[in-house]
């Protein structure tokens, strides 16, 4: 049984949860009958919605607010310690923080906040020191709105321009405007329903964009000429196939834009030659089931990450420029199982890239007259790197990030020929932050099948283990994504209060290698879902956690892991976190107009053209597996524009959660009504949601005083 804390801790409201009507809805699909009660919840104005919460049904709307209203209320005797977890989340964040400059020709650029200020502002200053100068200025630009996400800011090739992306609604319809740096002043062509990303012309007359279509896919990509009517801008890629996404990246020379467009399972990348305004886009390999690869040019040649020829984890090949064919493809850097090459790059002397084995990163460097190799790489038992690869091609600098669990990000510049770092950055936790006050742990719990999965801990130096702590065990699995063990300060306020704070690197990321994410997909997906209960009962084992004391954690895929092993083990959790849960997996990989869902078959299957993946998602889909046994505290967030994961389906859940539930609970619903999927979008704003969160554990922990 699910532990009795959370009853006592939420016995303080009296609240009572709305009712959803019940609505017969039937749908038969190879002779399978689907009964959903709650399908009316799914507005037919869907695409509408994104775009003016306004048209929202005032039926569905009514429960929406209804359930806003139950969770206010509920949580209502968490005020005091919501504001104070807040404060210090907030006393932990360096308000006037900036990054350190990235130069580029004659001039250093960065971002950075002023003090109290919820968006960024993007700067310039003389290389080599000098007055600064703002170009952007996000707090301004936001005003009074209440969503304001910054897509990309990206300056001209001459340096007299600034292109940039804006999503005011939290669809992810992102606006691109370009300004003459000279006066501040933007021109009153505005490119709309853009994924936001853009690369400029050689010659800075125009700029590259990714157009998302109506079912809010990127299928196109088309060139702006600046000041023109965006009604005619020239199409330049359009894939057809709504299994396939484009996406646009400017290439490391500067002489291209790449186009690479992907599926699930495979990819394929065009190049652009951004030097002539007529140039057509040049496919690099045709697609190829199975066949993964992405491109960076160099002079003469083209190197490819790919895993072709067996190359399961990856290797990176070279080709030259001009006939890239698959059979012109040279191995450069080998392919070694169970060492994932995770991104690479090139610079004018030097190929970069990132790989992970054993769930540890470590940065590779190659001199490309020498083919003399050496890594970067850290001591701790876990532990994060990042690569950043800035605005400058011909340059002997590459700058990274490392950070772990206990240690706050650090930024180095790093002399790829002298074999020389330079520390640029140290984060700062202005309300302080001892390293050496906490422990940072990798374990390995062995799954239902014998494998083992690595869980990362942290805790305090001087918690005392063995009778079980409260624990907050977070959780993904999906799509290739691994868990980064990185610093998150928000973590502490949860760890200084006594909590051990754990990741669970299940199957469904690459954590371990591709094949870690191949057995957690499609027939194997179940693999995440008993992986994450192996990494709680090792825990338990282990005297980090105690049954019934496990507060479970995930958002988006991972929000579908916590309704997963709340059906299936939830007498291990006093509390469920599910973020953006996709958790009516059944019913929305049988709607193919959803934008998600065509690209999405490959990772889960689908249940339209194929009656086994009918029976493997209704066998697993949360909501359709909701049974009459006692469950744990649930709290479930929503975006009402969230184009990723449906503003219906934790509505639906929630609401056959309370149907069908003997026990336990209570089961709350917060929907953001003026952002999407990422939520509020300031970077203090993002607190009150973080705040939340830890509130609804601290009191499923019973410390709802602490």
């Amino acid at each position: 049984m699910a532990a009795s804390a959370p009853e006592t801790a939420f016995a303080l409201s009296a609240a009572t949860p709305p009712v959803a009507e019940k609505r017969p809805t039937r749908r038969v699909t190879h002779g399978r009958v689907l009964d959903d009660p709650y399908a009316w919840l799914a507005a037919e104005s869907w695409r509408e919605v994104l775009s003016d919460p306004a048209t929202l049904p005032s039926d569905i709307a009514d429960l929406v607010r209804a359930e806003n209203a139950y969770c206010n209320a509920a949580l209502a005797p968490l005020g005091a310690l919501r504001e104070k977890l807040q404060t210090e989340l907030r006393g932990r964040i360096k308000e006037d923080d900036s990054e350190p400059p990235w130069p580029d020709g004659p001039h250093a650029y960065f971002e950075r906040f002023r003090e109290g200020g919820e968006h960024t502002l993007y700067c310039r200053a003389p290389r080599g020191g000098g007055e600064e100068h703002i170009l952007f200025d996000g707090d301004e630009e936001a005003g009074e709105a209440h969503f304001f996400d910054i897509g990309e800011i990206d300056h001209s090739p001459d340096h007299a321009q600034l292109a940039w992306s804006v999503d005011d609604k939290g669809s992810e319809y992102y606006s691109i405007r370009t300004r003459a740096i000279a006066d501040g002043k933007d021109r009153p062509d505005v490119v709309t329903h853009s994924d936001g990303s853009m690369v400029w012309s050689a010659d800075s007359t125009s700029f590259y964009y990714v157009r998302v279509d109506e079912n809010h896919r990127t299928a196109q990509v088309f060139r702006h000429d600046v000041g023109a009517d965006p009604a005619s801008d020239a199409l330049i890629v359009e894939e057809r196939d709504p299994a396939w996404f484009v996406s646009l990246d400017r290439s490391r020379c500067g002489r291209f834009a790449i186009v690479a467009i992907r599926g699930h399972d495979a990819s394929e990348c065009h190049l652009i030659d951004i030097r002539d305004k007529h140039a057509k886009p040049r496919l690099v390999a045709p697609r190829e089931p199975k066949l993964r690869y992405d491109v960076e040019p160099h002079g003469d040649d083209l190197y490819i990450r790919a895993n072709a020829d067996g190359a399961e984890d990856f290797a990176i090949f070279r080709a030259p420029l001009t006939s890239a064919a698959r059979a012109d493809w040279r191995m450069v850097v080998p392919h070694v199982s169970g060492r994932l090459i995770v991104v690479g790059t090139v610079y004018a002397r030097h190929l970069a890239w990132v790989e992970r084995e054993n769930g540890l990163p470590r940065i590779m460097i190659r001199e490309l007259a020498s083919g003399e190799e050496h890594a970067i790489a850290f001591a701790e038992e876990a532990y994060a790197l990042r690569l950043q690869t800035g605005l400058e091609f011909d340059t002997e600098v590459l700058r990274f990030t490392y950070s772990s669990m206990t240690t706050p990000e650090e930024t180095y510049d790093y002399d790829m020929r002298a074999r020389a770092r330079l520390l640029l950055k140290r984060e700062e936790i202005p309300s302080g932050h001892d390293p050496k006050n906490y422990v940072t742990r990798r374990l390995f719990a062995r799954a239902s099948d014998g494998v083992e999965v690595p869980v990362t801990v942290l805790h305090r130096a001087d918690l005392a283990l063995g009778g079980g702590a409260p624990t907050l065990l977070y959780g993904y699995g999906a799509y290739g994504h691994p868990l980064s063990a990185s610093f998150d300060s928000h973590a502490l306020s949860l760890v200084d209060r006594g909590f051990v704070y754990a990741l669970a690197h299940t199957r469904g990321g690459t954590d371990k290698g591709w094949s870690w994410y191949e057995n957690g997909k499609l027939e194997h997906k179940t693999n995440t879902f008993t992986d994450f209960i192996a990494a709680a009962r090792h825990l338990i084992a282990a005297g980090y956690a105690k049954e019934g004391g496990i507060i479970a954690q995930g958002a988006s895929a991972g929000g579908m892991l916590m309704g997963a092993i709340a059906n299936m083990a939830p007498e291990l959790f006093s509390g469920v976190i599910a973020g953006v849960p996709f958790v009516d997996v059944l019913s929305t990989m049988l709607r193919d107009d959803l934008p998600l869902t065509p690209p999405e078959w490959e990772e889960w299957g689908n249940p339209i053209a194929d009656a086994a993946a009918y029976d493997r998602l209704a066998a697993y889909s949360p909501y359709d597996n909701v049974a009459a046994k006692a469950y744990p505290a649930i709290l479930a967030l929503a975006g009402l524009t969230d184009p990723r994961v449906t503003y219906w389906e934790p509505l639906k859940w929630v609401a056959r959660l309370r149907e069908r539930m003997t026990g336990g609970g209570p089961v709350l619903l917060r929907t953001n009504m003026e952002a999407g999927h990422a939520g509020a979008s300031g970077r203090f704003e993002r607190l009150e949601e973080v705040a939340l969160e830890w509130a609804f554990a601290l009191a499923c922990a019973g410390r709802a005083g602490a």
